[in-house]
């Protein structure tokens, strides 16, 4: 399947935040790195604020469908132990300078913030309900640390041995399977 120009303009405005950050997202960086006009910009994007939010929404999407292969459905399909073991088998793959840098600039604004949220909320388990249920309690214990493993590969310059960050995340996924039988 051939890929759309939007798709290839998101990627490329991904690329840009991979290397140089959010802030330096314009429709010239976007438009040289993904080699089309400041015209063929506009005409997916009426203004920048709709290209980031269009990237958020891109990565979301992205995050998403690794979820949904991961658990072999969709949420709405899954049980919640199979929503939260594909939550943290994706979370065995480390993130991207650019995943990072858009989750952190999305915190601070509503709308780009939601994108991520809606995921998250289908996905992982809150912390509401846990102070009160054990077994809500364990799930977020293991989502917490399926979280801790992604960020420990994103923020530090130590890469994990694959075998090894497959064996945290089989063990993060055992502590789960033991509490739920």
């Amino acid at each position: 399947m051939r890929t759309s120009k939007r798709t290839q303009i998101l990627d490329a405005a991904t690329r840009v935040v991979q290397r140089e950050g959010v802030k330096s997202v314009t429709f010239d960086s976007v438009a040289a790195e993904a080699g089309v006009t400041k015209g063929g910009l506009l005409y997916h994007f009426a203004s920048r604020e709709d290209l980031v939010q269009a990237i958020h929404q891109h990565l979301a999407d992205r995050w998403e469908a690794d979820l949904v292969a991961a658990a072999g459905k969709s949420a709405a399909e899954a049980t919640p132990g199979e929503r939260l073991a594909a939550y943290t088998r994706v979370s065995v793959q480390s993130s991207t300078r650019a995943e990072l840098l858009l989750m952190l600039e999305g915190s601070t604004n509503p709308a780009h913030a939601a994108v991520w949220d809606a995921v998250t909320e289908r996905w992982a388990p809150s912390a509401a309900g846990a102070e009160g249920e054990r077994e809500a309690l364990d799930r977020f214990i293991v989502r917490l640390a399926a979280d801790g493993l992604w960020l420990y590969e994103s923020l530090t310059p130590e890469r994990l041995d694959p075998e090894l960050r497959r064996a945290v995340a089989d063990r993060i996924a055992e502590a789960l399977a033991r509490d739920e039988r």
